[in-house]
């Protein structure tokens, strides 16, 4: 086995596309169980850095080892003990990647591009947290923690220079892009939600998020609608109220489950005039719909319903697309950039570089210093330059000897990594 190499980097693991829900369910690991399995993992002699992602739609492994295979069947068999699966289950749903391969799919995974909603953040927050877990527990270390500081810079970069993440792919975000770019902001308008059920739930959050003003949840079981409006400081109302209401609500969000109209153009058309022009915003996203078609028609009131949202997410759902492609750009630039550095752990490449640098400075500088000379003649400038590059030999010769003697896999790439940070030479 070859010491002066650093350890391969290796991803296995299932996400929605490789494996069924019923798989991704008995993998998964809770907050504790990924701390036992990585005290477990990294106990396996082949496993030198360790770190284990859980989201509901993957389970992955990232690990840095010395003999790929030894140590890809030994986690594989360690997961499979640890969540009673058997190796036959897996195995057909289970991707493997190695080296750039494996770079370059966790990359794809923080910015959002491997994502079952493309671009989705919050992939983002669950591979910090990941990342954070491994350091609690000791299991990362000089490979993988350069891995994961460098995926952090990429996936902000693509969420920087692509639009990859602005455009809503949601039926409840799309409805809450809609009210702002006719509201202008959202902040202090004040939104009745007509039933309480999981939709109305996220259009609440992102409403809230948007900081919205007052919030009415109106449903026919009063203790959901409680439950509802206390999560979001609103306040729960019965249905009988919602006529009422319309006169002072700027937003109506309606999903419920009832068989007819909710809201009717009656309704709305007797409270118009008391509103004095001030528009009136409707998104019904259920199915059948709440609100009557017809109130389109009168002044200032605006319906949207499931189709038109669904229109505006499959619009967006193209944009993304489109920037996704910008985005693989990013992501193939940084694993190529990664790789520099990963190659540079070997010694040689170091003590080349660091040499490179102290001779181009002290070349440099003695330019400098001969060119304030006068009454040298080449043979005396040829001899200061021997003397400069005589210095810089001997100051190498130390650390030369220093980094060549680490025998030891983790505290070699330790100390080359340090040396590579102090002297700045992968910039």
């Amino acid at each position: 086995m070859d010491e002066t190499k650093p350890d391969t980097i290796i991803l296995t693991g299932v996400n929605h596309r490789s494996a069924p829900v019923t798989i991704r369910e008995k993998l998964a690991f809770s907050d504790d169980e990924v701390l036992a399995a990585l005290d477990a993992l990294i106990a396996l002699p082949p496993v030198h850095e360790v770190i284990l992602f859980s989201t509901c739609n993957r389970v992955e492994v990232l690990f840095a080892t010395d003999d790929a295979h030894a140590a890809g069947d030994a986690v594989v068999s360690a997961v499979c003990n640890m969540k009673s699966i058997s190796p036959d289950e897996l195995t057909p749903v289970l991707y493997h990647h190695e080296k750039d391969a494996a770079v370059r799919h966790l990359f794809r995974v923080a910015s959002g591009l491997d994502s079952m909603v493309m671009g989705e953040p919050q992939i983002f927050g669950q591979v910090k947290k990941a990342y954070r877990q491994a350091l609690n527990r000791g299991t990362s270390g000089v490979i993988l923690n350069r891995l994961i500081h460098r995926t952090f810079f990429v996936a902000k970069r693509v969420r920087s220079e692509t639009g990859i993440g602005d455009s809503a792919v949601s039926i409840s975000y799309a409805a809450i892009e809609l009210a702002r770019k006719i509201f202008g902001s959202l902040e202090g308008r004040r939104v009745l939600l007509v039933g309480a059920g999981e939709m109305a739930e996220l259009a609440v959050e992102h409403l809230a998020g948007n900081r919205a003003g007052t919030i009415w949840v109106a449903n026919r079981t009063l203790e959901r609608a409680v439950a509802l409006a206390r999560a979001f400081h609103g306040t729960a109302v019965s249905f009988d109220e919602i006529p009422g209401l319309l006169a002072q609500a700027d937003i109506v969000i309606s999903s419920t489950g009832a068989p007819g109209l909710v809201i009717t153009r009656d309704q709305v058309k007797a409270v118009m005039r008391s509103r004095k022009n001030r528009p009136l915003f409707f998104i019904d996203i259920a199915v059948p719909r709440d609100i009557d078609p017809d109130i389109n028609k009168l002044e200032n009131a605006f319906v949207y319903d499931i189709d038109d949202l669904q229109g505006i997410v499959d619009g967006n759902m193209e944009e993304r697309r489109k920037e996704a492609i910008r985005a693989e750009r990013i992501v193939d630039e940084s694993v190529i950039q990664f790789r520099s550095w990963y190659d540079s752990l070997d010694v040689v490449p170091t003590v080349v570089s660091l040499r490179e640098k102290m001779s181009a400075i002290a070349r440099s500088e003695t330019e400098k210093t001969l060119a304030t000379l006068k009454g040298l003649d080449s043979s005396d400038r040829e001899a200061v330059i021997r003397m400069t590059d005589a210095i810089v030999s001997k100051i190498m010769h130390d650390p030369t000897g220093f980094l060549k003697g680490r025998t030891d896999r983790k505290s070699k790439h330790q100390y080359l990594d340090m040396v590579r940070r102090l002297f700045n030479l992968d910039e």
